[in-house]
């Protein structure tokens, strides 16, 4: 039996954690609909499907901050995905920022 994600628990899409392939530091959390998965499977670059654009989207392909997929993991339930990634440019956070995870609640007053 081939391992695949299952789109169809949560309406067609399944979140990917984004992970640096060398250090472990989580880069941002992402969401994958088949086509995206394909697309990442068939390019090596990571490609989400953006639910704010209703859109596919491949990292990089304006900022230049592109991930190249060292290896694609999933989830005992087939429902989650962990890409680990080498990423280029800037980082991954829109903002500029290496990780999408840069700010500590514990200090948000």
């Amino acid at each position: 039996m081939k391992i695949k994600p299952n789109f169809k628990k949560r309406n067609g899409l399944v979140p990917v954690t984004t992970q640096d392939a060398k250090s472990g530091e989580v880069l941002m959390l992402a969401y994958a609909d088949q086509m995206a998965y394909k697309m990442t499977i068939k390019t090596g670059l990571a490609t989400y499907y953006s639910t704010s654009r209703n859109e596919i989207w491949v990292k990089g392909k304006t900022s230049g901050d592109i991930q190249i997929v060292k290896e694609v993991l999933i989830d005992c339930d087939e429902d989650a995905l962990l890409y680990k990634v080498c990423q280029k440019g800037k980082g991954a956070c829109h903002t500029g920022n290496r990780s999408c995870f840069f700010r500590n609640l514990k200090n948000n007053k």
